[in-house]
């Protein structure tokens, strides 16, 4: 069973990841489905601490996950520092891998979306402006004409969406080897 949850979880963090670098948004028809799969088959999963305990256990280890996705994203969310379709998505996975595996995929989520905050901003400040030049230069054949770049600042970040789902797909999959 470990197997099948850690591949149905790859093919929905792919499709999240994709559709939110394409559109900024993670549709409600994956993530939705995904979530309500996850707490139904939970009370029959065997690949749990404990499942001996019974049909209980792994249900409340199903709803915990969610439980921890929805309040920490959630205030995340609330915050403004993250997207309804990220927030429902931590909370899929964890109705899929728990609250302790939820735990680390959180941790990990945090590294991987620094390193993408600071890849985005690198992007931003530097790359972005020299493909700017680069095409002025070639579309102008060689006349340069200056034109002031606003900054990137840490305040015009927070204004822009970012796609956190990349990041939440790093975080998942390292929590998978991790435990």
């Amino acid at each position: 069973m470990h197997r099948i949850v850690i591949w149905l979880t790859l093919v929905v963090l792919a499709i999240a990841t994709f559709t939110d670098l394409r559109s900024r948004r993670i549709p409600n028809w994956l993530v939705l489905p995904y979530l309500l799969a996850g707490v139904a088959i939970s009370p029959w999963r065997s690949d749990w601490h404990g499942v001996r305990l019974g049909f209980w256990h792994g249900l409340g280890q199903s709803c915990a996950g969610v439980a921890l996705g929805f309040l920490i994203y959630g205030l995340l969310f609330w915050m403004g520092g993250m997207g309804a379709g990220d927030v429902k998505l931590c909370a899929a996975i964890g109705a899929w891998i728990g609250p302790v595996q939820s735990f680390w995929a959180m941790f990990f989520t945090a590294i991987a979306g620094g390193m993408v905050v600071l890849c985005w901003v690198a992007y931003i400040k530097g790359i972005k402006k020299l493909v700017k030049m680069i095409r002025r230069l070639v579309s102008s054949r060689g006349e340069q004409s200056v034109e002031s770049e606003p900054e990137a600042s840490l305040s015009g970040m927070l204004t822009r969406k970012m796609p956190y789902a990349p990041a939440i797909a790093i975080g998942t999959l390292l929590s998978f080897f991790a435990g």
